[in-house]
């Protein structure tokens, strides 16, 4: 099914920087809007059920399993996370632009499911500058930042099944990346079809 809405999906290790660039995309674009997950994950410092994430129960994600509730849902760092396919199905259906925020399997799982979908891979540029991020955002112990190194070998050699891929090496620059692959989407044929239909029937466009 096709919507006036792209649906973009963006995946990175953790350290890499996809949470601010998604962030700061967002603060510059109007038209693109986040897909809050559910997690069975607690909440951290400022996060707002609601608003980052549904934090849920594990009984109440399972149930939501048992649904077949979730476009995607997946296990990461020994919690679980999930996407509700009707959340996206009604933004997109309303023309906005729905930015997904996940990890490289489930970004997988819902190119099959949206074929349309934009995949856009977020790289560190270095093994050292992402050890250095992980450790100057303090939020995990020396332990777990070694685990998520560990996670990041197997996450970075995804890369090759996306669309695109931005190496985070100078916000700026990747932030202007980031917004080109937007604005490059809503160019398509096909998506201007749809979001401007009015006009390709005016002039007798099929």
């Amino acid at each position: 099914m096709q919507y006036p809405g792209n649906l973009f999906v963006v995946a990175a290790p953790s350290g890499a920087g996809k949470s601010s660039l998604v962030k700061a995309l967002m603060e510059l674009d109007a038209r693109v809007m986040p897909s809050i997950s559910h997690t069975t994950r607690a909440p951290r410092g400022q996060e707002v059920h609601g608003r980052e994430y549904y934090f849920v129960s594990n009984d109440t994600f399972d149930q939501m399993v048992q649904q077949d509730a979730f476009v995607e849902w997946a296990s990461v760092h020994g919690n679980r996370y999930g996407t509700s396919k009707a959340a996206i199905e009604q933004r997109m259906s309303q023309g906005v632009d729905v930015l997904l925020e996940i990890d490289y399997q489930g970004a997988l799982q819902v190119k099959r499911l949206f074929p349309s979908a934009v995949l856009i891979f977020v790289l560190p540029p270095s093994w050292t500058e992402l050890r250095s991020r992980l450790e100057r955002r303090a939020e995990d112990s020396a332990e777990v930042i070694e685990v998520r190194l560990q996670n990041a070998a197997e996450e970075m050699a995804q890369a090759k099944n996306f669309d695109f891929v931005i190496i985070n090496e100078l916000f700026e620059r990747a932030l202007f990346d980031l917004k080109a692959i937007v604005h490059a989407q809503r160019l398509r044929f096909s998506a201007q079809r749809i979001a401007r239909s009015d006009v390709f029937g005016a002039l007798n466009i099929l």
